[in-house]
């Protein structure tokens, strides 16, 4: 049941990570290059910067979500009094 419940907390979770995430990135990238970082579809851009770009932002993102998944799991078990999510094995 908590994890039916935990459904509507992840998904505004999630939504909260991918602001902070594309905002934490946009201004890492703004200390490496002035200008936007590139993306795959663009013909031009250097495979270089394209790689580091995608490289940070995957980082980044897979952090941020790692951290609000994590923080809004308890912070839903200290309201709930039950984990939404798998227990240790025993």
């Amino acid at each position: 049941m908590s994890k039916l419940l935990f459904v509507p907390v992840s998904a505004l979770g999630g939504l909260l990570a991918g602001v902070i995430g594309r905002r934490m990135f946009q201004r890492l990238w703004s200390l490496l290059d002035e200008r936007e970082p590139p993306a795959p579809s663009q013909s031009d851009a250097p495979w270089s910067k394209l790689l580091a770009a995608l490289l940070l932002e995957g980082a980044i993102f897979r952090v941020v979500r790692g951290i609000v998944d994590r923080g809004s799991r308890q912070a839903f078990k200290r309201v709930t009094g039950a984990w939404p999510g798998e227990k240790p094995p025993e």
